[in-house]
């Protein structure tokens, strides 16, 4: 057997190779066929008929009287958990079912819908939800106040040919729920240039009822002159950029919608006032309403030609804003799941294709790396770079805040302008505060400075910190040497000067200012060079600051002492400032977040120049208190600190929560905000640790409003009272006779009683109104009347 298998195996092994190509194509046309048989057979439709809609949209046309109307045939079904039998489609296969055919009830005509929106009396009292309309208007002619009483008077005053549609019969159909439709109530008409705007546009309106809601129409006309639009959009802009307001404050609102009026003839497309263009200031009306509610625009901004067709486009805007508010009334719309509004897009996608995103300096390795061709999805490690050493310099210095840069973008829209290509000016809220009557800032009480006649800027917005407090919103750049185009002095105070004059030119049409005040405020007598960023970083600091000297305007400047030869080389000041964060090396790291490696070294030695300054100018060591920082257990440690500098002042103030993702990031939250009885107690326990060391302070003023309180050399405690108030007319005289002279020497008159510490510190010439809680709104009499009848009330009562 064996013998035959191996005579036969040499034509078996012939046979296969004969046969094995043909059979493996075989087998493989075998495999296709059947494989595309089973995808044919499972792409086979099966005809079926659709099921109907839940509910078809009716498309609006508008006659040419303005009138919205529907079509008068379609068809809709209410939305049910069980199944029904489906209405025949028109374009598809026709199903045959026994029995008679059901007739189809017919649609009610437009003629017997009933209004949509109902509006509630003056004397008629609503039960259920309810929605307040206010009409807010600016007029410098009064034309604007016309449109808006024609609107007032117009709005819902006809009814709307929307009817209900009439959804087909159907078998086992279940009726759908009834929706409790809103009632409108009685507009409501306000004049911007007499308003408080903060009752309005800082926390809505307060209205009637609680199941009330309120609708915002504004109607803004746009000027080329300044006019209290421009306040009122400032008042819009810095609600939006306040770090301690929400920043969505008017979400709670049920919507807005804004009209506004502009001249075709007078700026068609050139570049104008408020953004530019036709009804400019309306259009940037309605993008920070969008902000501040979070997008619940009711309906978009209409625009009006006051040499044209105004009345008639007010007129079809209103129409139109009627069917939103109907449906709005009705809960067919959610104004709030708009999210982000159309300008912010636009911003988003111009800054992603113009602009490159802000680096800090640490951050630069990632950043040089970036901003490569990717040649591979791996990341690379962060490019080393040593802050404490000198970079070479360039062949081309660069400019510190360009104005295409994102910084520029984003100071700008803070509230800040910017001078020059490395300074800037911004508008304190004390100076607004003070104008309006509204009191002053703590330097006000202690030292005699008037709020609406001082000036916060910068000659550099650069910093070496990145403190966790810093209410600057990282926006500011960081950096430990200067690299970059330095601006003459005489550009950067004119610029700030100017800048300056203007944000309080705005205010003029704001309600409550004080005419006197406004008059006195366009001449600068101090600057508070405490802003942001390092005043002594700049190079030609001295010159400014003697420019400054020479038009009689004070100097108060503030350092983070992290720059000791800057300081060193520091001439006359009328008030100098050294931030003291932390009382030891590791607080100081964790509080400032300073970019030098020596910070530690550098901080000393700064307190060391401090002293060596005390008999030359006034010194100042200002804490900032941060619960869980630095309060608990550093009272030893600063009262160190003061020993070593011995300052004539030491200023200490609780922290202001800025809620900044760097804030968080540090671990920074409201938590940390000391109350101001916990800094009072501060306070009192430094100043029992300054004496045992025999060193002569004491507390000499405060500031409650401001969680700020003044503790003083007893050098200044003169003939049993305290002199902390600066003699400002001595001080320049001293400067121009050119000898020296000491702190000592222009030294004023007493502190006013009222600030004395104990006193609250506010001033009794100024009204205080409260912004917060039951007494919001009310002037400081109003609530100590109505303590008062409380307190009466309580002791009065049984038991």
């Amino acid at each position: 057997m064996a013998e035959i298998f191996k005579s036969r195996s040499p034509d078996l092994i012939e046979l296969w190779h004969t046969i094995r190509i043909p059979l493996i194509i075989a087998i493989g046309v075998l495999y296709i066929t059947i494989r595309l048989r089973s995808i044919l057979r499972a792409r086979t439709p099966v005809i079926t008929a659709p099921p109907s809609p839940s509910k078809l949209e009716p498309q609006l046309c508008a006659e040419p009287d303005g009138t919205v109307i529907l079509p008068e045939k379609f068809e809709a079904t209410s939305p049910s958990n069980k199944r029904r039998k489906l209405s025949p489609a028109k374009n598809v296969p026709k199903r045959i079912t026994g029995g008679e055919a059901r007739k189809k009830k017919p649609v009610k005509s437009n003629a017997d819908a009933p209004p949509a929106i109902e509006r509630v009396g003056e004397n008629t009292q609503s039960n259920g939800k309810s929605i307040q309309v206010f009409i807010f208007y600016s007029s410098l002619t009064g034309s604007t106040a016309k449109y808006a009483e024609k609107l007032s008077n117009d709005l819902f005053s006809e009814p709307l040919h929307i009817p209900t549609p009439t959804p087909p019969s159907v078998d086992n159909a279940e009726p759908e729920p009834a929706v409790e439709k809103a009632t409108f109530l009685p507009p409501i008409v306000e004049n911007l240039d007499y308003l408080d705007l903060d009752d309005y546009f800082i926390s809505p309106a307060t209205v009637k009822g609680p199941n009330t809601t309120s609708v915002y129409l504004l109607l803004i006309p746009t000027y080329e002159i300044t006019s209290p639009v421009d306040a009122f959009l400032e008042h819009l802009s810095e609600t939006h950029n306040d770090f301690r307001i929400d920043t969505r404050p008017l979400r709670s609102l049920a919507g807005f919608s804004v009209f506004g009026f502009g001249d075709k003839e007078g700026w068609p497309t050139e570049e104008g006032r408020g953004g530019g263009v036709f009804c400019g200031q309306a259009k940037e009306a309605d993008r920070w309403m969008s902000k501040l509610t979070g997008g619940k625009r009711v309906f978009p901004v209409g625009m009006g030609d006051v040499k044209g067709d105004a009345l008639d486009s007010m007129d079809e805007w209103r129409k139109h804003l009627e069917i939103a508010l109907n449906d709005l009334a009705t809960g067919e719309i959610l104004p709030e799941s708009t999210g982000v509004d159309s300008e912010d897009e636009e911003d988003v996608a111009q800054d992603a294709a113009t602009t490159e995103p802000l680096v800090d300096v640490e951050d630069i390795g990632n950043s040089i790396r970036s901003s490569k061709p990717p040649k591979s999805k791996k990341s690379s490690a962060p490019l080393a770079v040593d802050f404490t050493t000198t970079n070479p310099r360039t062949s081309k210095l660069k400019e510190m805040v360009p104005t295409s840069s994102p910084t520029h973008s984003a100071l700008t829209k803070q509230g800040y302008t910017i001078v020059g290509s490395h300074s800037g000016v911004k508008l304190c809220r004390w100076t607004k505060s003070a104008l309006r009557g509204r009191g002053s800032c703590y330097k006000y009480s202690f030292y005699g400075i008037k709020s609406h006649l001082c000036m916060e800027t910068t000659p550099s917005l650069s910093c070496s910190n990145k403190c966790v407090f810093c209410w600057r919103h990282g926006t500011n750049p960081v950096s430990t040497t200067w690299n970059w185009v330095v601006d003459p002095p005489e550009m950067i105070l004119s610029g700030a000067m100017e800048g300056h004059y203007k944000k309080i030119k705005i205010l003029k049409g704001v309600p409550g200012i004080r005419a006197d005040r406004f008059a006195e405020a366009f001449r600068i007598r101090h600057c508070a060079l405490s802003l942001v960023g390092e005043p002594i970083f700049y190079p030609h600091i001295n010159e400014f600051l003697s420019m400054l000297h020479a038009r009689h305007i004070s100097s108060f400047l503030v350092c983070n002492a992290q720059h000791p030869d800057q300081l060193a080389r520091l001439k006359y000041v009328t008030q100098l400032y050294v931030s003291i964060d932390a009382s030891n090396k590791e607080s100081l790291r964790r509080i400032d977040r300073p970019l030098h490696r020596d910070f530690w070294e550098r901080f000393m030695k700064c307190l060391d120049i401090i002293k060596a300054k005390k008999d030359r100018m006034r010194t100042v060591y200002r804490l900032t208190l941060v619960k869980g920082f630095n309060i608990e257990d550093e009272v030893e440690g600063y009262a160190d600190l003061v020993e070593k500098g011995l300052p004539a002042f030491v200023e200490i103030k609780g922290v202001t929560y800025c809620g900044t993702s760097t804030s968080v990031g540090a671990g920074l939250s409201m938590q940390n905000v000391p109350f101001y009885e916990e800094v009072c107690e501060f306070v009192k326990r430094l100043n029992e640790a300054l004496q045992k060391r025999g060193l002569e302070y004491g507390i000499a003023a405060e500031h409650a409003h401001s969680c700020c309180i003044l503790i003083a050399s007893n050098d200044y405690f003169i003939d049993g009272r305290w002199h902390t108030v600066i003699d400002y007319q001595k001080f320049f005289e001293l400067l121009e006779e050119g000898k020296e002279f000491g702190p000592l020497d222009y030294v004023g008159p007493p502190t006013e009683e009222w600030a004395v510490w104990g006193n609250g510190g506010f001033n009794p010439a100024d009204e205080r109104v409260y912004k917060k809680g039951k007494h919001k709104g009310k002037t400081a009499e109003e609530v100590a009347a109505e303590l008062a009848a409380e307190a009466a009330e309580a002791e009065s009562g049984c038991g």
